[in-house]
């Protein structure tokens, strides 16, 4: 039988899943079941959340940066954790994005397997959205085409074909980092593949480039946590 969960109770339930403490998150990364004694999914939730904040531990911290791609080692960690804390102490809760910080400052960038040489548009309220991409891997520009439900999505799938990897885009968000008609946007994606989260990010003037560099960045990182495992 189903557990059934009242409305106005809906967000108790949620709560219920999202672990702060650090006693808290080392217990359900080893075992769920020690904090949980039902599963998200009878209540409506998708997954369990350790969110990050000054109360976590090293274990929670490099669990949530090897869902993002980052395979860490104990000595590395010690710099990334003192890093962590800095941040938590004035934001109180940290993002991926601050993680993707964080690892840019202390770690090396994830190397470029492929890098954007161009794209090009097709799209109109009357045409179906299209879209070239060529990539560039090792000296060689591949080129492939693809047609989808808009600009982007159309984008993405020509650079799939362009890697070979399929992956799930679980969120996507568009921020502007300079004010003006010229503004320089930033597109942040999160992409899941071969059982990984990681983040994406692209910057240009143009969103729909920048929606590719940031996918194209995320795809980079997935194809570099699979080498190192």
């Amino acid at each position: 039988m189903g557990i059934v969960v009242p409305p106005n109770k809906a967000i108790v339930g949620s709560n219920a899943f999202a672990h702060s403490s650090g006693i808290h998150q080392d217990g359900v990364i080893k075992r769920r079941q020690t904090f949980e004694i039902i599963n998200p999914d009878d209540v409506g939730i998708k997954a369990s959340m350790l969110v990050l904040t000054p109360r976590s531990g090293r274990h929670a911290l490099q669990h949530r940066l090897a869902e993002l791609g980052y395979e860490v080692t104990d000595e590395d960690l010690d710099k990334v954790y003192e890093r962590f804390i800095a941040v938590a102490d004035k934001k109180k809760e940290v993002h991926d994005a601050d993680l993707e910080a964080i690892m840019q400052d202390e770690m090396r960038l994830v190397p470029d397997v492929y890098t954007l040489e161009y794209i090009q548009i097709l799209s109109g309220s009357r045409t179906i959205p299209t879209a070239t991409v060529g990539l560039k891997q090792n000296d060689e520009i591949y080129q492939e085409a693809a047609s989808g439900d808009g600009p982007v999505d159309a984008a993405y799938k020509a650079i799939d074909r362009i890697t070979g990897i399929t992956a799930e885009l679980t969120d996507y968000n568009i921020q502007a980092v300079t004010q003006g008609k010229d503004a320089l946007g930033e597109v942040t994606v999160k992409i899941r593949g071969n059982g990984r989260t990681v983040v994406g990010h692209g910057t240009s003037t143009d969103i729909i480039e920048a929606s590719a560099k940031a996918y194209i960045n995320a795809i980079n990182k997935l194809i570099h946590a699979k080498e190192q495992s």
